[in-house]
């Protein structure tokens, strides 16, 4: 947040470098063919698998969706959330919630907010992964899809005021 000076936004050189690479790439034929290629890839192996995504597919992401995936969790059990867990457990992949954590709270009530998804994105970085990449994400996905009916849901105990979905902690129920 802090890096580099005022003059430029804080940001590093090297960041401004690789933000104007970025740009020059994103209006590039080839390079926007093969990323929503490599997309479409792992969307279409987990449809072909009968793994509950949102569709059409996305550019640059998969969204799971954790409703589907965990009928037999509560919302207030953060099927999104267990679902991240699990992959990082099956096999070190990081995604991210997009559901009741990442929603937050009224801050008139205190309660939870209860959004309609449950999801959790799976983000395909930019020239980072192979195909090869893509069928281990997709065969962890499968796993714990597999192994759905035995997981159980978490529960926060710690929330921080601010970035929950960044910083809250979880443990399982």
């Amino acid at each position: 947040m802090y890096e580099g000076l005022h003059t430029y936004g804080g940001q590093a050189g090297r960041d401004m470098e690789a933000l104007a690479i970025g740009i020059e790439e994103s209006v590039q034929d080839d390079h926007i063919r093969t990323r929503i290629g490599q997309v479409l890839y792992l969307g279409e192996l987990l449809t072909d698998w009968d793994i509950p995504i949102v569709q059409p597919v996305g550019g640059h992401a998969i969204f799971l969706d954790a409703k589907a995936f965990y009928p037999h969790l509560k919302q207030i059990e953060f099927p999104s959330q267990t679902l991240a867990a699990e992959l990082y457990l099956d096999s070190g992949i990081r995604s991210m919630e997009r559901g009741i954590a990442s929603a937050g709270r009224d801050p008139k009530t205190g309660d939870h907010y209860y959004p309609k998804l449950e999801l959790t994105r799976l983000t395909i970085p930019r020239r980072v992964y192979t195909q090869a990449h893509m069928d281990v994400v997709a065969e962890s996905v499968k796993a714990v899809y597999d192994a759905r009916e035995s997981t159980r849901g978490l529960k926060m105990v710690y929330e921080p005021k601010y970035l929950r979905f960044f910083q809250a902690k979880f443990e399982r129920l």
